[in-house]
């Protein structure tokens, strides 16, 4: 056995010695993490009602994208033959799973907020029925909000290949749902939901948004929708946009919760990469369009276009003297 292993206190020991000794401070040092727990302000989440994984929410997910468009995320393959048998095991496994996730999130907020006996396992089952039965209608919205993304992007080659691959429709895809389950006013499921969305596409949807059909993501990397945004019928957004809240005071939060904080986006409007459109009162209006990186706080009126003003770019060349040109003359 090795001799030449330093100690914690630095004199040279055997491993199983060192090994030894770590572990009983290990013991006095998870004693004092616990105690801390204990004695001192921190969250915790202990005696509460658990909360299922990511990973759990995930499955869910990708269970519904398996009925929102049969055949593209089956395992198996889906044939007119099976398709009824097929899709009738999927919703069956979806609604066991979704009435008792729906129901964890239910008694947990009762039991972690001291709140009154709501019958949780019957509110689970009710509101998953509820939401099952809606889904015709989001599988209707997703396909106007397919039609609207091959119709408006001429790098489309097929239907197929945005259903299988845009992170834009993941995004949009997940929302509808979350949103159902929002509007049902089922605890945090819908937020994680979205958040999950989120990770994968770099997509930022509050569940609470009301986004209309016909709505195109496009690329769609950094684009932020805050919880009381509404967007009207035929809206498309590119990489980059936000659309969110003025800046609050630290004693705000309180007061506007629950209240409209976040624009409203009219029928067709187009807003390029980059844009910030900010606050409760601001009114994109329709048929108008928000040039790239457009900082606004304020409304338009309808068939309005916004646009930076020209930048001047500078070139430098190390043989020619140094010039400067308007962007659109280089």
């Amino acid at each position: 056995m090795k001799e030449s292993n330093p100690d914690l206190n630095g004199a040279c020991r055997s491993d199983m010695e060192c090994q030894k000794e770590a572990r009983s401070k290990l013991l006095g040092i998870a004693e004092r993490i616990i105690d801390h727990c204990v004695n001192s302000p921190c969250y915790t989440h202990i005696d509460s009602e658990p909360i299922p994984s990511e990973g759990f929410v995930a499955d869910i997910i990708d269970m519904f994208r398996e009925i929102l468009f049969p055949g593209y995320f089956s395992r198996e393959k889906m044939d007119p033959v099976n398709m009824r048998y097929g899709l009738g095991q999927i919703v069956s496994k979806l609604f066991d799973m979704l009435a008792d996730l729906i129901t964890h999130n239910i008694r947990h907020d009762c039991l972690r907020y001291h709140q009154s006996c709501s019958h949780c396992e019957s509110q689970g089952y009710s509101i998953a029925l509820s939401v099952m039965n809606t889904i015709p209608e989001i599988r209707q919205i997703l396909t106007s909000d397919v039609r609207a993304a091959f119709e408006g992007d001429p790098a489309a080659k097929s239907h197929d290949e945005i259903i299988f691959s845009y992170p834009g429709l993941y995004a949009i895809s997940v929302y509808r749902v979350a949103h159902t389950l929002f509007t049902l006013e089922v605890p945090m499921l819908p937020r994680i939901m979205t958040e999950h969305a989120h990770s994968i596409t770099g997509i930022d949807i509050h569940p609470g948004a009301s986004i209309g059909p016909r709505f195109v993501i496009d690329h769609g990397t950094g684009v932020v929708i805050g919880e009381t945004t509404e967007i009207g019928n035929n809206v498309r957004i590119y990489q980059g946009v936000t659309l969110g809240a003025l800046s609050l005071p630290k004693d705000a939060g309180e007061k506007l919760r629950g209240k409209k904080r976040h624009p409203t986006i009219e029928d067709d409007a187009i807003i390029y990469s980059g844009a910030t459109i900010l606050g409760g009162e601001t009114i994109i209006g329709a048929r108008s369009v928000i040039g790239g990186n457009v900082w606004l706080t304020e409304s338009i009126p309808p068939d309005t276009t916004v646009l930076m003003e020209t930048p001047r770019l500078i070139f430098k060349n190390a043989n020619t003297a140094l010039n400067t040109k308007n962007s659109t003359n280089g």
